[in-house]
């Protein structure tokens, strides 16, 4: 009973992970867009500094919590390594991982750069939204890649 407790304890965790993450990126992803479809250079300041912000809070410890629980659960089945939905969603995850580490924040901080610089007096350069476009289509990726997550482990499909 005690391993049950304590398997129900990291799945709760792993839960408020997914919580974490999910709801982030997904939010972000909106905010962000309503934010550069109003064309108005503090609206996109203040927002791009936020998702910033909150991509470097919320994502970092929803993926810290998904992955430490994820981990620890899958060692409560025996030769996990074998189990289709475990390793579909570890790859999906890594998968994910790596667009965020190798495209999406790079692109995102370059983005803060250059909304750390707008004024009253210019344009919003072409740069941005060249910038912008790239992150929100890797950005979608990203953001499908765990929802396919979500079902293998809600379905946990053999």
């Amino acid at each position: 009973m005690e391993n049950m407790e304590h398997y129900l304890l990291l799945k709760s965790f792993h839960i408020l992970g997914v919580i974490l993450f999910l709801g982030n990126i997904i939010v972000t992803g909106f905010w962000k867009a309503f934010a550069d479809y109003s064309k108005e250079w503090k609206i996109i300041a203040f927002s791009q500094r936020l998702v910033t912000y909150t991509d470097v809070t919320f994502t970092t410890l929803g993926v810290c919590l998904i992955a430490v629980t994820g981990v620890l659960m899958a060692k409560f089945y025996a030769d996990f390594q074998h189990i289709k939905w475990i390793v579909w969603g570890l790859e999906l995850f890594i998968a994910s991982g790596l667009i965020w580490l190798l495209i999406l924040i790079p692109i995102q901080f370059k983005l803060y750069a250059i909304t750390k610089k707008f004024t009253s007096n210019e344009s919003i350069p072409k740069k941005y939204w060249t910038l912008e476009k790239m992150w929100m289509v890797f950005g979608s990726i990203a953001t499908f890649l765990p929802l396919m997550n979500l079902y293998w482990m809600v379905f946990k499909p053999t």
